[in-house]
Formats: C-alpha cells, sequence, structure tokens
C-alpha cells in the first residue's frame, strides 16, 4: 500500500496531512506531517501527493511519474525528480 499525503493550501500558506484509521473508533482522522518526511517518502517513490486548495475545493493528484513541469509548479524544487 502505497502513502497518500495531502499538501493542503490556505490563505494563510500550506501544510502537509496524512490520513490513518483509528482502530477502536473506526474513524479517518488527518494529522499533521513534516516536509521532510513527505519528501523522503515522495523521492524513494512510495507515495502520492494530493494537492488541496482549500479556497477553490480542487484537487491535483501528483505521483512519482507526474511531468517534472507539474511537480515544480506544486511542490517546488526539492521534489522535482533530477535529469
Amino acid at each position: 500500500m502505497t502513502n497518500i499525503y495531502t499538501k493542503v493550501f490556505t490563505l494563510k500558506g500550506y501544510y502537509f496531512t496524512k490520513e490513518y484509521e483509528k482502530k477502536k473508533v473506526e474513524k479517518i482522522k488527518a494529522r499533521r506531517v513534516l516536509e521532510e518526511t513527505v519528501l523522503k517518502h515522495f523521492k524513494n517513490g512510495d507515495c502520492n501527493i494530493d494537492i488541496y486548495f482549500e479556497e477553490t475545493d480542487k484537487m491535483i493528484p501528483i505521483t512519482p511519474d507526474t511531468p517534472r513541469a507539474t511537480v515544480l509548479k506544486y511542490l517546488g524544487e526539492k521534489f522535482a525528480p533530477e535529469f
């Protein structure tokens, strides 16, 4: 199973979250994660990142196979695969 992280853009900036399921309560909750954690998993190729814009309610999926230009646009230079 691949990890799915979400980069949430707000008016004040952005943050990364990851959803997980609570065993006893059977609820899906989200928690914030560090950008370095997402970067490490993305470089290894074992995660997908959903870009979510809070204002427009727009979602853009990013996978390790996404073109470099799109990754640069939404995630920045650190996440772009090197050629």
